[in-house]
């Protein structure tokens, strides 16, 4: 597998983030209002992403945004589901999580939701615990929120 950085003009990251929004759909959305998230994933403000590739195939991908000075939030993860499983997951956010230091970055943030456990699993194993949910976040009970000291 080769991780490679990119942004969010990246066609592939583009195509990753749209799987993404359609299992999202699948898993969640009879469960929560998806729409109301939109807003908060849009592309144009992603500089830092990262597409995973099997060869040519893109298989997973995932990216970083600016939040505040010390906080940089993980945006837009998910490994196909092919791949997932792997270990692929993981070692996406670790290297988002190197990035975020090269930047300067003290601390990474995201937003989930417990009905995704998978990806609340590869979370915790890296280390990132719940805290009160934050920005647009504060008034969705659907939301769980995590940070990372990096």
């Amino acid at each position: 597998m080769d991780f490679i950085r990119t942004d969010g003009k990246n066609q592939d990251f583009i195509e990753n983030c749209r799987l993404l929004d359609m299992d999202l759909d699948r898993r969640v959305g009879k469960v929560v209002k998806r729409e109301k998230y939109t807003k908060y994933n849009q592309l144009d403000e992603i500089r830092e992403a990262i597409v995973v590739y099997d060869g040519k195939k893109a298989a997973g991908g995932g990216a970083i945004r600016r939040y505040d000075d010390k906080n940089v939030e993980l945006k837009r993860v998910f490994v196909h589901p092919e791949y997932q499983g792997q270990g692929i997951g993981s070692r996406l956010v670790s290297m988002l999580m190197e990035w975020a230091v090269e930047l300067g970055y003290e601390r990474m943030i995201l937003e989930t939701g417990e009905l995704l456990a998978e990806s609340c699993a590869v979370y915790r194993k890296l280390g990132f615990e719940v805290i009160p949910n934050y920005g647009p976040y504060v008034n969705m009970p659907e939301s769980l929120c995590m940070a990372k000291e990096l």
